[in-house]
């Protein structure tokens, strides 16, 4: 069975084995997603949740979005508990995004940082996460360590030496459906001209999709979505950011086709966990406050026990000796 057939009528819940059934694979994710940003312009910009662990691609899937971000920042401080300053390695990295990608169907947008060291690292950094299931991968323009893009003192590597990892990039990649978003942080360490031209080298290097950081006013989105139009382009929405807040029409006229909300749900759930525990500490229970929980019962749903159940039951049937299921 195919995994985008439909679940034998024997077997209704097999689709929903998430984890240990069939799963689309990963050249199907990335066909996804292409056709996502090819459709962007009739169907308005793709909007871009990130996620920091498996709960979160399950509830960016169950909520209908078309992919999912595995936000570097957000696995930075959500996983381990430091900031967004380039402390965490590859391997982590590899390992967080086969976690994800087997936790859900939807395309998974992947913040690779630099590629973790020069064009032989990029090239790595690609075969592994390609091997993790990643639909896309981010590269970013910053030095090592870097820094997340709306901190201060960034320094960047030469353009040249950018469009050499992406190439690095694109002649390691076995599967030419994978993704490639070139990130400059430009606008922030040099100027917005420069993130501009910059854009414009990383085309010509053969990134698919572009994503200049930290743009600061609606003058300058304009620009950038002018200036760099033809090819698929990301705008990062920072609450309390650098970069304006805008409706996603907004977005959209400015010639953005792909609205990143990278760390929303993470520090959605930070407030909640934070009044939830704020809670308990004071009352010493957790009856009170039900109405403010998911239920039992959305909880066991969000992650298909019944249908887990129902394989189960299934699989302990009996076999016949002729081999057929009895």
């Amino acid at each position: 069975m195919s995994a985008s057939s439909p679940a034998p009528a024997d077997r209704p819940w097999a689709d929903a084995l998430t984890g240990v059934g069939p799963m689309p694979s990963a050249h199907q994710r990335r066909l996804a997603l292409r056709a996502a940003l090819a459709g962007t312009a009739a169907g308005g910009p793709l909007v871009l949740p990130g996620v920091t662990d498996a709960l979160g691609a399950r509830l960016v899937e169950q909520t209908g979005f078309a992919a999912a971000y595995a936000t570097g920042a957000g696995l930075a401080n959500a996983q381990y508990g430091v900031p967004d300053l380039g402390l965490v390695s590859l391997g982590e990295v590899v390992d967080h995004v086969e976690r994800l990608t087997e936790a859900t169907a939807l395309p998974v947008v992947v913040d690779a940082d630099t590629g973790y060291g020069g064009p032989l690292s990029a090239m790595r950094t690609v075969r592994l996460l390609e091997r993790a299931g990643a639909a896309a991968l981010q590269l970013e323009d910053q030095e090592m360590p870097k820094r997340c893009g709306h901190f201060d003192d960034h320094r960047l590597i030469p353009t040249a030496h950018m469009q050499a990892k992406i190439a690095a990039v694109l002649d390691a990649r076995t599967d030419d459906a994978l993704v490639l978003v070139a990130r400059t942080d430009a606008r922030s360490a040099e100027s917005l001209d420069a993130a501009i031209e910059r854009g414009h080298a990383y085309v010509e290097a053969g990134a698919d999709v572009l994503f200049v950081e930290a743009p600061r006013t609606v003058d300058e989105l304009a620009r950038v979505g002018r200036e760099l139009a033809g090819v698929p382009l990301v705008v990062n929405v920072v609450e309390g950011g650098k970069t304006p807040q805008l409706e996603l029409k907004e977005y959209a006229d400015l010639g953005f086709d792909v609205v990143l909300f990278a760390n929303y749900l993470m520090r959605s759930m930070m407030a909640a966990g934070r009044d939830a525990l704020a809670h308990l500490a004071a009352t010493g229970e957790t009856a009170s406050r039900a109405g403010a929980m998911a239920t039992w019962a959305e909880r066991q749903q969000l992650f298909h026990l019944p249908e887990f159940t129902a394989a189960e039951a299934h699989y302990d049937r009996p076999w016949v000796r002729s081999g057929g299921r009895a």
